[in-house]
């Protein structure tokens, strides 16, 4: 008979746990270090105790208020709504068993996610979403932000180029959102809300198409509708990856549900937040914010792996994830930091003829400032076609000797076409023939069809009005090309520099820019 009063419920499986415990463990040096080791009674056999069929909600409420310590992990369970204790499938028994084959894999990969899993655990919660989505990042990337796999897909939810672009993953050379922890979370399920909803609620149809896609969930299910089929998700005929995809979730939902029953350890996490946001409004070095935060440069990466150059993008402001722990002592030294200690890096692509002592001289730099800037542990061999990133300092920035040098955008990529020649193209896009030449390393003017160039826009550098800077004279300069690429006059540059009637590789020029 089915317990009626919620005390009574409580008592009863509080003393049938005691009892599973006490047939269990004849030892104290045999008891479970927490909760979460500890044997505990599974839904099923709470069915089959009671005899009855009772409120399944109302079974793991009072399972839950046993454990003594509430762990990240309880409140999972509490928040489980697909019942994968009750979905008996051989497929499930089949990834079950390959997750309790391998003891320490629930160690390895929830110390990896203990930096992570709370919020999205918190983000699930606030859409009243199936807390069986917070073990979805476990089968896609084992919570690994930097996973990539060979369909190019990346981040802890794994999205593809594509699909980032399409719920707003912003993706360049600073930055992947695919890789961000706040922004691919809201992404993913943004877009397993709206796959439940074209499903009509069938999550386990929606899971599906959050791995091979919707449409070829519903070609599948028109096959199976045309032969008078069913079209749940355990009759489709998927691709094989989704054919084991859900059974894989719904098998580690059961160990995470009971995990004594099936051999498995928990290690304990806390339900509490690991990290939280801040607002850098400039552009900043993550070593410098590591050094601000008292962590090593190492967990701040961890925490901030969307940014791919070592640095915050340039355009702000933008989220920086510090953990909770030390936010105050951040946001302080923040405050406190100077202007000069703020970094803004430009992009340099390496040209024929450059060493990196010229680059220095050209931009005011130290040959070991370019290095470190792009990790470079030892030599100084630099290769034409190259990207070099270049530090600035918010005070006195330094200005680019080309407007092509530093341009904060992609470089425009074209495609010769039957009929083309250096000139044409040139004209065609306001650059010189002397900027692709060099820019793409060409030793003849002759193309060929289909060849790619490098054409930098000629008002890339509209920064850099205003300032001196100083030119190092490359071979095949001519005041007439070095006019046209800065947009001043002939006469100009000979006022400025006192020039004779040659001009010489290695020369330096000094040019005002309006």
């Amino acid at each position: 008979m089915l317990l009626t009063t919620t005390n009574a419920f409580k008592k009863g499986f509080l003393a049938l746990g005691l009892l599973v415990l006490a047939g269990c463990q004849t030892s104290p040096e045999n008891r479970p270090t927490h909760p979460e080791d500890a044997p505990r009674i599974s839904l099923t056999q709470a069915e089959r105790i009671l005899g009855t069929e009772p409120d399944r909600g109302r079974v793991r409420r009072a399972l839950a208020e046993i454990e003594t310590t509430p762990t990240l992990w309880s409140r999972i369970r509490k928040g489980f709504k697909l019942d994968p204790a009750v979905i008996d499938n051989p497929r499930i028994d089949q990834q079950r068993l390959v997750y309790t084959s391998q003891p320490r894999y629930f160690e390895s990969t929830s110390a990896r996610s203990q930096l992570y899993l709370h919020y999205v655990v918190e983000q699930i919660d606030a859409r009243g979403l199936p807390q069986e989505l917070a073990l979805l990042p476990f089968v896609e990337s084992s919570y690994n932000p930097m996973a990539y796999s060979s369909s190019h897909a990346a981040g802890l939810w794994q999205f593809i180029p594509s699909t980032g672009k399409i719920f707003s993953l912003r993706q360049d050379w600073w930055y992947d959102g695919r890789r961000d922890v706040t922004a691919s979370t809201q992404a993913a399920l943004d877009y397993l809300t709206s796959l439940n909803e074209t499903f009509d609620g069938d999550w386990l149809l929606a899971l599906a198409a959050y791995n091979c896609g919707p449409g070829c969930v519903g070609r599948a299910i028109k096959r199976n509708r045309e032969r008078g089929l069913p079209t749940d998700y355990w009759n489709l005929q998927l691709p094989r990856e989704t054919m084991n995809y859900v059974p894989k979730l719904l098998a580690m939902a059961q160990v995470i549900e009971s995990p004594t029953a099936y051999g498995a350890s928990l290690p304990k996490l806390k339900d509490e937040p690991y990290f939280t946001e801040v607002t850098v409004e400039q552009q900043l070095d993550l070593h410098k914010a590591a050094e601000l935060a008292s962590i090593t440069p190492e967990e701040l990466l961890s925490l901030n792996p969307a940014f791919k150059q070592r640095v915050t993008a340039p355009e702000g402001p933008f989220q920086l994830l510090v953990p909770v722990v030390t936010a105050d002592q951040f946001v302080a030294g923040l405050a406190e930091l100077p202007a000069s200690e703020y970094v803004s890096f430009h992009r340099y692509n390496v040209r024929r003829g450059d060493t990196l002592s010229q680059i220095a001289d050209r931009y005011q730099l130290s040959v070991n400032a370019i290095k470190q800037a792009n990790d470079m542990v030892s030599g100084n061999t630099i290769r034409v076609g190259q990207t070099l990133m270049l530090p600035t300092t918010a005070e006195g920035m330094t200005a680019p000797a080309s407007a092509r040098s530093l341009a904060m955008a992609e470089p425009l990529t074209y495609q010769v076409k039957p009929g083309d020649n250096l000139w044409a193209i040139a004209k065609r896009h306001g650059v010189s023939v002397n900027a692709i030449t060099r820019d793409n390393g060409l030793s003849t003017p002759v193309l060929r069809v289909g060849q790619q160039l490098q054409l930098a826009s000629a008002d890339t550098d509209a920064s850099a009005g205003g300032r001196k800077v100083v030119y190092t004279v490359k071979p095949g300069d001519s005041l007439y090309s070095i006019a046209r690429e800065f947009k001043v006059r002939i006469d100009h540059i000979r006022d400025w520099n006192e020039l004779g009637s040659v001009l010489r590789p290695g020369q330096q020029l000094t040019l005002h820019l309006l």
